[in-house]
């Protein structure tokens, strides 16, 4: 089913298919991102391949919907950059769960773009506020549940900005599965429903490309998925 807009109904989420556009899910708990999970993404840094799940948070305030623009501010910003990536949704309660059952905690996935300020991630200790500015978490066109995504790390995945690819890969190429991380993350702190987990970005960041290229007012992203979508964000600057 896809799914516009979830709500929690008691212990679990449910969907409405008819909601008005805008973000699939509002004000999720929690925003828990994966870095460095991708082989190709790892080279094209020149970084060390973690050993385990390399995590961070997004704060939920940077969640924005298809069609929202992505908000530059120069006086904080001047390299942005887009990081395509499957967002997980957890439907059910998850805390100490196995890689084997992790999966059935999960209510359905979306389409997410990682955006991130390079200039603030690479001059301070953690990532948090360079992932977190305002409009920074994309997140649609809608909720894709379970039952029409039999295997999640089976899906190809790309990134365009003005209609030219710059990022293509599959979820096959993850280092940690989706229940991987769902274990490793539910092993530390209780995933609650609503709560979203995005996955990692492959290859083909505009930081690291040769020239390197960042998002300028005016763009426009798309960030795509077989078999959930494309996600829509123009990119204006205040």
């Amino acid at each position: 089913m896809r799914v516009k807009r979830v709500y929690l109904d008691g212990e679990k989420l449910a969907g409405d298919p008819t909601a008005s556009n805008g973000a699939p899910l509002i004000a999720p708990g929690k925003i828990v991102a994966v870095g460095l999970n991708y082989l190709d993404h790892i080279r094209e840094t020149g970084l060390e391949r973690p050993t385990r799940p390399l995590i961070f948070a997004k704060f939920p305030s940077s969640l924005i919907g298809d069609g929202d623009p992505i908000v530059i501010d120069p006086g904080l910003t001047e390299r942005v950059d887009w990081e395509v990536e499957l967002a997980v949704i957890i439907g059910t309660r998850a805390r100490s769960v196995s890689e084997a059952r992790a999966l059935d905690h999960v209510f359905g996935y979306a389409v997410a773009s990682d955006v991130s300020a390079r200039d603030i991630q690479f001059s301070e200790a953690q990532w948090v506020r360079a992932k977190s500015l305002d409009t920074f978490c994309p997140l649609g066109p809608e909720i894709i549940t379970v039952d029409e995504i039999p295997d999640p790390q089976r899906l190809g995945l790309r990134t365009r900005v003005n209609s030219q690819i710059k990022q293509e890969s599959s979820t096959a190429c993850m280092i940690f599965s989706v229940a991987e991380l769902i274990e490793y993350c539910s092993r530390s702190f209780t995933l609650e429903p609503g709560d979203i987990i995005i996955t990692g970005t492959p290859w083909g960041c505009g930081e690291f490309s040769d020239p390197v290229e960042f998002l300028r007012s005016g763009d426009v992203l798309e960030s795509e998925i077989d078999g959930i979508g494309t996600l829509t964000n123009p990119v204006i600057s205040v």
